[in-house]
C-alpha cells in the first residue's frame, strides 16, 4: 500500500456514492457503495481478511451520488462492466429461468420457462429469477416440502398407482391419488410462489428515478427494470442514458428498484 491510510482516505466525503480501490492494474481491485463513503472505506482498514487487497491498493476513487439509489445502481453497473478482482462477480445471466403458472382443465400448471421464451418484466404469471433450471427446480422442491405440495403433480418426479413418494412419507396430502381436491393443492402452490412473483414493469414508458441533495439533482433512467444511465445537474454523470430501445430486463436492477417503485417510495418522472 503506497501512502498511509490518511493519504488514501483524506479526500473521501461523508456522502452517499460508490468507491473504487485501485492497484497497479487497469482492473480495479474492489468496488463498493455506501450512504457514507468515508466511513465505509475506513471500515475496510479494520478487516484483517482484507489485508491482501489493502496491500495492493495505490489509490481510492470516489464517485459521489445524490442519494442511495444512485449508489446502488452505479455499483451494480460498474461491477459488471469493470470486473474488479476482489468483488463477487456480477454478470448478466444469459438466460434467467422462472416458473410460469397457467390455468388448464386439470388444474394449475407450472412450467419452467427461460428468458429465451418470455420477456421478463413484461410477462404476467412468472415466479422466481434463477440462473439455471437446476436452481429453479431445487427452490420449488424446498417450497414443496414447506407447503406439503406434491412433487409428482408439480412435474418434479414420477408417480405410481400408490401415489408419489412424498405421500408415503406423509409429505403430500394425496392430490396425486385423489385424496385431496386439486383446487386445495393449487391454492397452496399459489401461496408458496407468491413471495417469488416477478412484477411486470408498472409504467407505459421509461422513467427517471429522481434523487436530490440540496441543489444537486440526479435522474436515473430505467425501463423494464433495466438501468440505462444517469443524468446529473453537475454534469459529472459516470453513465450516460442509453437509447430506451436497448433496454433489457436486469435482475440486479429489479432487486434494487422493485420495492421502492411499487410502494411509491421513489420520486419518478415519466420520459416522453
Amino acid at each position: 500500500m503506497n501512502g498511509t491510510k490518511q493519504d488514501l482516505t483524506a479526500h473521501l466525503p461523508h456522502a452517499p456514492g460508490v468507491y473504487v480501490f485501485w492497484g497497479d492494474s487497469s482492473l480495479p481491485l474492489y468496488i463498493g457503495k455506501s450512504v457514507d463513503i468515508r466511513s465505509r472505506v475506513l471500515s475496510h482498514f479494520r478487516q484483517p481478511d482484507e489485508a491482501r487487497m489493502l496491500a495492493q491498493t495505490r489509490r481510492i476513487e470516489c464517485l459521489p451520488t445524490a442519494g442511495e439509489m444512485g449508489a446502488l445502481l452505479l455499483e451494480s453497473r460498474l461491477i459488471k462492466t469493470r470486473q474488479p478482482l476482489f468483488n463477487q462477480r456480477l454478470r448478466r445471466t444469459k438466460h434467467l429461468h422462472s416458473w410460469r403458472l397457467s390455468e388448464e382443465a386439470a388444474g394449475l400448471a407450472n412450467d419452467l420457462v427461460s428468458s429465451a421464451q418470455v420477456v421478463h418484466g413484461r410477462t404476467q404469471g412468472l415466479f422466481g429469477l434463477f440462473a439455471s433450471r437446476h436452481a429453479a427446480q431445487e427452490k420449488l422442491r424446498a417450497l414443496a416440502t414447506e407447503h406439503k405440495l406434491c412433487l409428482a403433480t408439480l412435474g418434479l418426479e414420477k408417480t405410481t398407482q400408490r401415489g408419489c413418494f412424498g405421500l408415503q412419507l406423509r409429505q403430500c396430502d394425496g392430490v396425486c391419488v385423489g385424496k385431496e381436491p386439486r383446487a386445495d393443492h393449487d391454492e397452496r402452490l399459489r401461496t408458496a410462489l407468491q413471495q417469488l412473483q416477478v412484477h411486470v414493469w408498472p409504467y407505459a414508458t421509461a422513467i427517471d428515478v429522481v434523487e436530490q441533495s440540496g441543489d444537486w439533482v440526479q435522474k436515473h433512467r430505467v425501463l423494464n427494470w433495466s438501468y440505462l444511465g444517469t443524468w446529473c445537474s453537475k454534469g459529472t454523470a459516470t453513465e450516460s442514458p442509453q437509447d430506451v430501445d436497448a433496454a433489457s430486463f436486469d435482475a440486479d436492477t429489479y432487486a434494487i428498484l422493485v420495492k421502492p417503485l411499487l410502494k411509491g417510495e421513489a420520486r419518478v418522472e415519466a420520459v416522453a
